[in-house]
Formats: C-alpha cells, structure tokens, sequence
C-alpha cells in the first residue's frame, strides 16, 4: 500500500521556481500594470511576452493540457500543487496561459475540435491572441441544462442561435463565445450580429442571442453532445478552482495571524484572546482538511477518472465555499474596520464566497449530487432494528460464539458470568 504526502524533489523545485517567479515578477507587475496580459500598449505587451517566455522555457505553459491534448501533462494533483500557489496572485494564473474562462474552453477545443477548429481559435487562445468566455447558463434555468432553451436551428450552410444567457464571464471581452445550446456546443465571435451583451452586470454578461448566425463548421463536437462537453470542461476546472481557493484562504489566513500578533486590546496582544485564538485555529483546521480532500480527490483523479471521482469533485466544489467564507469572515472580524476596506484583500475575498458556492453549478445541486451518489451504495435495513441496534448484535454475537463455548466449559462460565453481570447493570 502506497501512502505518501510528499513531493518528488524534481517537481517541488518546479514548485519553488513558480513561488519565487510569482513572487519577484507576477506581484510587482500587478501593482504597477494591472490587467498586463491584456494590455494594448505595445511595450506592456512586449514585457508581458517576456515573462511567459519564462514560463514556457520552464514547460509550465498551458499546464492544465494532458500530454495527448499538447500540453505537459502533469495531471489533477501537481495541477493543484502548482495552483495552490498561482491562486495567491491575481494575475499569475494568466501569466502561466491558465486562466479561467480560457482553460475550460481550451481543453474541450483540444479535446473535440477538428484539426481546422484548432488552428483557428485553439492555437491563438494559447498564444492569447484572443480570448473567450462560456455562455451556458439561462434566467430561468440557473445551470440545469435540462431546463435550458437557447437552441440552435440549422438554415442551409448556417446555424440559427436563439435564446438568452446569464453570468456569461468576462463575455464583454471576449473574442469569441461558447454557447452551450439544448442541440450542440457552439463557437461564436462576440461580434457577430445579434449578440447582444446586456449593459448590466458588468463582469459577469447577461447575453440575448437574436438570430445569431454562425458557419456550419462553427460546431464543435458531435451534435447533441454539448452536456459531454460541459462535464468534460467542468470536472478538473473544479479542482483547479479548490487549490487556487485554498491559495486565498491561505493568505487570510497570513493575514489574521500577523494582525494578531501586531495589535493590542485591553491590556494584551489580540492574540492572548481566547476568542482571537479560536477564530485561528478553526481556520488552520478548515484549510488543512480542505487541502487534504483536495489534493485527495485530485490523486483519485488521475488514478480513475473524473467521471469516477465525481462524488469526492463536487463536495470538494461546496466545501471551497464554506471555507473561503469562514476563514475570510475570521480574518475581517481580526483585521477590525481594515477588513472591511478594500485597501487588504480581506474585503474581496468574503465577497467572493458567495460566488464561489454559485460558480459552476450552485452548492445544493453538489450536495443533493453527493447524498444521491453516497447513498446509491447502501441499502436499507430489514425489519424495526437498524443493523447496529445492540440487542439483535449481542443475540447474532452469542449465536456464532455457542461452538467455541460449547468446546470450552471455562469459556462458556465466563461468557455467562459477563451476562449476569451486564444484567444487574440493567
């Protein structure tokens, strides 16, 4: 039996080049040039290109790719090792050409697309010459695709796109549109006509699709096989989206533990309160267990498969929630009226927990998934008792030791003697 926690050395001095490379060139750049990657100006983009030329001498590039798909294949566990650390800086995920929504949408080009299909759009969202966005879920059908409407019609040499899509990420700036329709995956540039990007909210479109028109080649993977693609595109990027949460909580986690040693109330360091200290060690508790199930679900991933580690995948997606909230909301309450600024990351955090527990597929659907999945491997018990109710357990036990007592009359006045004594106790 295998059972290991530790890193092969190889791999770890990967892990402590993308440490210190995060450290030394992703964060300062952030502060100075925010958004960087997509930055227009010629010299930004020049020094940008620069930098992921680092990334990519390290073979760290496009690092969610299997092997078979072009990339270096490292599989779920050192993806989350390696993001554990990207989740940390904002912009380090982009800078290593692995930034959501481009990744998902990446891997099923890589997966499903035709050779043409990939030299037209997979080639160029890896070298970030354009960029895409996932429209899949609907107004009224939150992310059930069952209840999904928008559909398309083929009309000759084209495909007809109708229908409406909410909470499409980063759709306003995207290059081009995976639309997720009741018959099909398609690709769609943002600019074709009839894509109407809603001016509310901002960062997350809401998407009216009128009769939007598309090439017949602007499908990707077989028709009628767009939940295939979706689950395909959603069960690794789950992991992904745990080890990069666990990177925050991490960092409140820095946070509030510096805060509680820097600052005094009532006569004593904030940290010699047992309030302060509870708050501490529930949240190193919650973060070690949550790494734990991770990196866990992420091993039994790349020794099974996603479809077999579906349970262990969405109660990791429902419990990244909980913990980001959780730690987020004790290191606030110990930064004091700091946390509730946006001048410390503190603030954003707690305000991303929610959407984290919405983000690919709301937290109930996860939990009703497990508890459906859990239970398919019980069964019920017979009559009133439950299988560990103690009289039918000590009436079964009695019953397969009778041989031994029979053979044993010191064994067998002992067993009695025991029963008796049980029986005064009542």
């Amino acid at each position: 039996m295998a059972w290991d926690f530790s890193t092969e050395p190889e791999f770890q001095a990967k892990l402590d080049w993308v440490e210190q490379f995060c450290k030394e060139e992703v964060e300062p750049l952030e502060y100075v040039f925010p958004y960087a990657v997509r930055s227009p100006d010629p010299k930004v983009k020049a020094y940008v290109r620069g930098l992921q030329q680092q990334v990519k001498d390290q073979g760290l590039w496009a690092l969610f790719l299997d092997e078979e798909l072009g990339g270096p294949g490292f599989g779920q566990l050192k993806l989350g090792l390696i993001n554990e650390i990207l989740g940390r800086y904002p912009s380090a995920p982009q800078m290593f050409g692995a930034a959501a929504p481009d990744t998902g949408n990446m891997e099923m080009l890589a997966a499903y697309g035709t050779e043409e299909q990939k030299a037209r759009w997979l080639q160029p969202l890896l070298d970030q010459e354009i960029f895409s966005a996932y429209s899949m879920t609907e107004p009224q059908g939150g992310s059930d695709p069952n209840l999904f409407r928008t559909f398309a019609t083929r009309d000759g040499d084209e495909w007809v796109i109708n229908g409406e899509k909410w909470f499409t990420s980063a759709g306003r700036v995207a290059d081009i549109l995976f639309v997720m329709c009741t018959n099909g995956m398609f690709v769609v540039p943002r600019n074709t006509p009839g894509v109407e990007i809603q001016p509310e909210p901002r960062n997350h479109n809401h998407i009216i699709y009128n009769e939007v028109r598309v090439p017949l080649d602007h499908l990707l993977g077989p028709g009628d096989g767009a939940k295939v693609l979706a689950q395909r595109r959603l069960g690794g990027g789950r992991i992904h989206h745990a080890m990069r949460t666990i990177a925050q909580c991490n960092l409140a986690f820095d946070m509030m533990c510096e805060r509680a040693l820097s600052r005094e109330s009532h006569g004593k360091i904030i940290a010699e309160h047992q309030m302060v200290q509870e708050k501490i060690a529930d949240s190193y508790a919650q973060i070690r267990m949550l790494r734990l199930f991770v990196l866990e679900t992420a091993w039994k991933i790349d020794n099974t498969s996603t479809a077999e580690a579906r349970t262990d995948i969405a109660a990791v997606k429902y419990t990244m929630a909980k913990v980001l909230r959780d730690v987020s909301f004790n290191a606030l309450h110990i930064l004091g009226s700091l946390g509730t600024t946006d001048l410390t990351p503190i603030q954003a955090m707690y305000a991303a927990a929610p959407t984290m527990g919405i983000a690919d597929g709301v937290d109930e659907v996860h939990k009703a998934t497990v508890a459906r999945r859990v239970l398919k491997e019980y069964r019920p018990h017979e009559g009133y008792w439950p299988t560990e109710y103690f009289p039918a357990k000590r009436e079964a036990a009695w019953k397969k030791m009778q041989p031994k007592l029979d053979a044993d009359p010191e064994l067998a006045a002992s067993a009695e003697n025991y029963k008796k004594y049980f029986a005064k106790r009542g």
